[in-house]
């Protein structure tokens, strides 16, 4: 057993997956496996993959299932993962070299603790140069939640997880949908730990024109449902008015995109969601037309 598993839902990304693959190899610790669950590809990447396995300088597990979504892929990589830290790196992202090495060290001296669930690093176009800000001075460990509500961290992070706690929290995407915000689960997971912060870059991202992030409205407007619940859980959450606002009128967008009725009354404010309801028809009409 590894103790770090990187794991990569994949989907028709054959023209990306090398570069990936080839920061893998280059890490200056072994102390990994890579786990591929390809979430129903058309194109090379079993052959890809298969091609690597043969050449025998990575550990892979190579997984094929029928396409679902990412998040269905990431539940089948949660089950099958027999590592004790889970570490999701996207098809088009790659690690920097030592990415493994620093997780590796950082866990030594943080793994007794059993009231964090794992590491918050950062994602960036390269190893200097975060997306986005950097981690709150002073802070050594942060739920996510506080993370982004409280102190406004902007950007991308570089989540690491033990496996048996990401294993409690399955992402539950709803029927004839394929996503789910990740950040539920996440903040599902504030409920009971912390994460520890490191403040360096592990993953260099490149968003891709086919990717989630850069289809965001058509992406939601297709998984309504699960937007909605993924709104009704923020705005629970929530803790000021701006965010209470913020998350109740998108959730409402959520239950008219869903056709949901009862979409006030069932929200974690009333009154509060009788106030949103407007400008989350305005929102509807515009931004999500």
């Amino acid at each position: 057993m590894a103790t770090v598993c990187v794991f990569t839902p994949t989907f028709n990304r054959a023209y990306i997956l090398p570069k990936l693959y080839e920061s893998l190899v280059a890490q200056t610790s072994r102390d990994f496996s890579w786990l591929i669950v390809d979430d129903g590809s058309t194109d090379n990447t079993a052959e890809l993959v298969h091609g690597w396995q043969a050449e025998g300088l990575v550990p892979i597990t190579y997984i094929y299932q029928e396409n679902g979504g990412k998040q269905r892929a990431t539940n089948t990589g949660m089950s099958h993962c027999t590592d004790e830290l889970f570490f999701v790196v996207d098809s088009d992202d790659h690690l920097v070299p030592s990415a493994v090495e620093q997780i590796v060290d950082v866990w030594q001296g943080a793994r007794s603790d059993v009231t964090l669930a794992g590491i918050v690093a950062l994602r960036g176009t390269d190893e200097d140069t975060p997306l986005g800000t950097h981690m709150p001075t002073g802070v050594t460990r942060v739920k996510m939640w506080d993370l982004l509500h409280k102190y406004r961290f902007k950007g991308d992070t570089s989540l690491i997880h033990r496996t048996a706690i990401v294993q409690q929290h399955p992402y539950e995407v709803a029927p004839g949908e394929k996503f789910v915000a990740e950040s539920m689960a996440f903040f599902a997971i504030d409920d009971d730990y912390d994460m520890l912060t490191y403040d360096h870059v592990l993953t260099i991202c490149h968003y891709l024109p086919d990717g989630y992030t850069q289809n965001f409205v058509e992406n939601t407007k297709k998984n309504p449902i699960g937007y909605m619940r993924h709104k009704r859980d923020s705005a629970r959450r929530a803790t000021n008015p701006y965010d209470a606002c913020r998350e109740t009128t998108l959730y409402l967008v959520g239950c008219m995109l869903a056709h949901h009725r009862g979409g006030v009354r069932e929200a974690p404010n009333v009154p509060l969601a009788v106030l949103c309801y407007l400008p989350a028809k305005l929102a509807r009409a515009t931004v999500f037309r």
